[in-house]
């Protein structure tokens, strides 16, 4: 198995709420969702999916409990001003900023918000990483 991620799919519970947030952040849904049930960004070479969780849980043959599923997802930028620019934007696009930006314990800075749907976002600034011109990480 190579190592690499192809596809994250967050399930969420109302499709046209995710997709309108995640547009309003700028991103670009690559499909017709409405006529697939499933919406598709292109992330810098992988993909998000927004999908029903009720399918998602059944397609992934697991019980939905309804909490946190114990992952946190997280988007690097180059500067700790850029992290609350960053927040502020999902903000205005329907976040709620659980965590403002500060320095971090390992010598960074970040924040934390949670789409419409519940599903944490980490926004960071590592100085120990490279980001790329297209922002891959470089560790």
């Amino acid at each position: 198995m190579q190592q690499r991620v192809s596809l994250i799919t967050l399930g969420v519970p109302s499709l046209p709420d995710a997709v309108g947030f995640y547009e309003r952040l700028g991103w670009t849904v690559a499909n017709d969702w409405r006529a697939q049930d499933v919406a598709f960004v292109e992330c810098g070479g992988m993909a998000v999916a927004l999908w029903s969780r009720a399918a998602l849980a059944a397609d992934s043959c697991v019980e939905d409990g309804g909490g946190w599923g114990g992952v946190t997802l997280a988007y690097n930028v180059r500067s700790p001003q850029e992290v609350d620019a960053v927040l502020e934007e999902a903000r205005a696009a329907g976040a709620t900023v659980r965590r403002a930006g500060a320095p971090t314990p390992w010598g960074g800075y970040s924040g934390v918000f949670l789409d419409v749907a519940g599903h944490p976002w980490e926004v960071a600034h590592n100085p120990f990483w490279a980001l790329d011109e297209d922002g891959a990480v470089t560790i």
